[in-house]
């Protein structure tokens, strides 16, 4: 959820709530409220572009929408191989919603593998499109198959669609000059054409797509377009699909605006460049290519024309020292990571904090630890972000929750940087980097105002009646230092990694400077104005659910159906790690029970526990997926009744 959007129900499953018989032989057409689809093939075989042209369509016919794509680390993983299946699954509704879904009501297999790797998820009455062609009796035997699946009766519970995708696909482009080959990669695209007559999604869209994609070879986009369009007409003309499928669009979920669907990294992206214009400052991105983080890197560099200068250095060291090197001369300065480049940055980012300059560092984290599962996700990386450098250098910490909300996250990370003049941590993960949806574009007006005053002159009267640049004198309120831009008359200065004296900024060992400094640089951390917590309960709990980042969707879905079953909850959710909101304590103190989801082993928790010596009760997960709401809501109910 962006923070502009009010959530209101979600349902447990997906209700049939209408069905239209037309006359004359023409298909029935069922209304539906939800339904959750899972792509799932080779990670060669297009299953991210097919999802991610169903979610664009789906979001601009007007339905909520959320989506997990999931695939290999590896470039090409081993085909027809269980490690080597890619999937993309959409959940998508005319009411609002909050994850994409626990269990697909609809899965294409394109293979055996991804049947295999797939079918454990399904719930009995799930529609299963196979493609019969790759079916073959060595692809079988690769994933462990002694007998073929659609003919031995293990699929009876389900309602099977065994389609040939790649013969009527081929058979669809024999006036092409492809080899057979070239015409089975768009296969993908027959699918998707015969998904999008099964819910009446828009075409347009992908028509256009495919256009502009290969525009510069055109043989290509036609064979696509065609394979396209003969996935609608088999969907119109075939026997086996006798009814197709509405979802109406989400009318009442959202606010009146202008909407798009966006991932988090691009809505992070977004909210960088709009931080940079609210604050009028050049945006720079000192950056090394890292998954889950590069599309940020990628997204950036396409706007110059806002100011934006992209670096990608040759590791990411660089990456983070040419950043810090911006910040000092005056830009907004940002370096974009995974954990294992968080580790490597922590010597710069200790210098960040005694220089005491604004530094953006988003961390989208991943499966650890080493290179650990670089597609998968994870909430790791809090205590790293909290301590992992040298000495005492305490970093403000903020984390997004949904893939829109990284755009507000970007811009409140910026304003404590800009405000208090020192790095901050951002931490996203790569189920809201990669994952979508609907985001309300925000009117101009909407957005904060981040302008800074840079030093101009002397700050400091000397006994001798003397005026004189401090580089180092506070701020009363905030406690942060002047930023004077290099090369400006009078304003020179020493910087570096060595102590600094109070106020001058000479290099000084004296041990009590030393404490002063310390201590100066912990309050002024400590003392970040950031919003009280918010609690959601209305029928007076003695439970509280405490979440951070990206398991507030499957929380929200969870806590949504214990009070529909009529368990009182409470839940709340925190932006703001370090420092926390200042009501949070009192709040904890409130309720009898805490328990703190987390896709780790219970860092927020001990972080809860040492600091408010509250008895936090961890749920963790750390199989490299977000949460499943009826795992939570299963979870949360025996807690309460503990």
């Amino acid at each position: 959820m962006t923070s502009q959007v009010s959530r209101t129900t979600e349902q447990a499953d997906g209700t049939v709530v209408g069905e239209q018989r037309k006359p004359g032989g023409v298909k029935a057409v069922r209304r539906l409220d939800r339904v959750i689809i899972r792509f799932a093939g080779d990670s060669g075989d297009g299953m991210q572009l097919t999802g991610d042209r169903f979610t664009s369509e789906t979001a601009s016919f007007g339905n909520d929408l959320s989506t997990l794509p999931n695939f290999p680390a590896e470039i090409r993983a081993p085909a027809g191989t269980l490690p080597g299946v890619s999937s993309f699954q959409l959940h998508f509704a005319d009411h609002d919603i909050l994850t994409p879904g626990d269990a697909p009501n609809v899965l294409v297999a394109m293979n055996p593998a991804a049947l295999k790797a797939n079918i454990g998820d399904l719930p009995r009455g799930a529609e299963i499109i196979v493609n019969t062609d790759e079916f073959t009796k060595r692809a079988m035997q690769k994933v462990g198959y002694d007998t073929s699946p659609l003919e031995d009766g293990s699929l009876d519970g389900y309602s099977l669609h065994p389609v040939p995708l790649t013969t009527l696909t081929v058979e669809a482009l024999k006036e092409f000059d492809l080899s057979r080959k070239e015409a089975e990669r768009s296969k993908n695209m027959f699918a998707l054409g015969l998904l999008s007559w099964m819910y009446h999604r828009p075409t347009e869209g992908t028509e256009r797509f495919l256009q502009q994609k290969f525009a510069k070879k055109p043989e290509v986009m036609k064979a696509n377009l065609v394979a396209f369009r003969a996935g609608w007409n088999f969907g119109e003309t075939t026997e086996d699909f006798a009814v197709s499928y509405e979802i109406a669009p989400a009318t009442t979920a959202f606010p009146v605006g202008t909407y798009r669907n966006i991932s988090g990294n691009l809505a992070l992206a977004y909210g960088l460049v709009a931080a940079s214009r609210q604050a009028d400052l050049p945006l720079f991105l000192g950056s090394y290519p890292i998954t889950p983080a590069s599309d940020i890197l990628h997204e950036l560099s396409k706007h110059k024309n806002f100011g934006v200068r992209t670096f990608q250095a040759e590791d990411e060291i660089a990456g983070i020292g040419a950043a810090l090197g911006a910040a000092f001369g005056g830009s907004l300065a940002v370096t974009t990571t995974s954990g294992p480049g968080v580790a490597l940055k922590a010597e710069t980012v200790g210098l960040a904090v005694s220089l005491e300059l604004p530094l953006l560092v988003i961390d989208i984290q991943r499966g650890g630890p080493s290179t650990g599962l670089p597609t998968k996700t994870e909430q790791a990386d809090l205590l790293q972000a909290m301590f992992g450098r040298n000495g005492e250098a305490p970093v403000p910490v903020i984390a997004p929750r949904t893939p829109g909300d990284c755009f507000d996250a970007a811009l409140e990370a910026a304003r404590i940087a800009l405000t208090y003049r020192t790095p901050v941590m951002l931490l996203s993960d790569g189920y809201l980097a990669n994952g979508s949806e609907p985001w309300r574009i925000p009117e101009p007006a909407e957005l904060p105002d981040l302008r800074v005053q840079f030093a101009s002159g002397p700050n400091h009267t000397l006994d001798d009646g003397t005026e004189v640049f401090w580089p180092y004198k506070r701020d009363p309120q905030t406690l942060a230092r002047p930023w004077a831009i290099p090369g400006t008359p009078g304003l020179e200065h020493r910087i570096g990694g060595i102590e600094k004296q109070d106020g001058t900024g000479n290099i000084s060992y004296d041990p009590a400077n030393h404490d002063f400094m310390v201590r100066t640089r912990q309050a002024k951390i400590d003392g970040i104005d950031v919003p009280d917590i918010e609690v959601d309960d209305p029928d007076g709990a003695r439970t509280l659910v405490l979440g951070w980042g990206s398991t507030y969707g499957p929380i929200t879905a969870a806590v949504r159906r214990l009070r529909a079953a009529g368990e009182p909850i409470a839940q709340a959710h925190l932006r703001h790690l370090n420092p926390f909101p200042r009501n949070l304590g009192a709040v904890l103190k409130g309720y009898d029970k805490v328990v703190i989801p987390e896709m780790n082993l219970g860092q927020l928790a001990t972080l809860i526990r040492a600091k408010y010596l509250v008895d936090a009760h961890s749920y963790n997960q750390v199989n490299g997926m977000p949460f499943k709401a009826e795992q939570l809501a299963t979870a949360l109910e025996e807690a309460i009744h503990d």
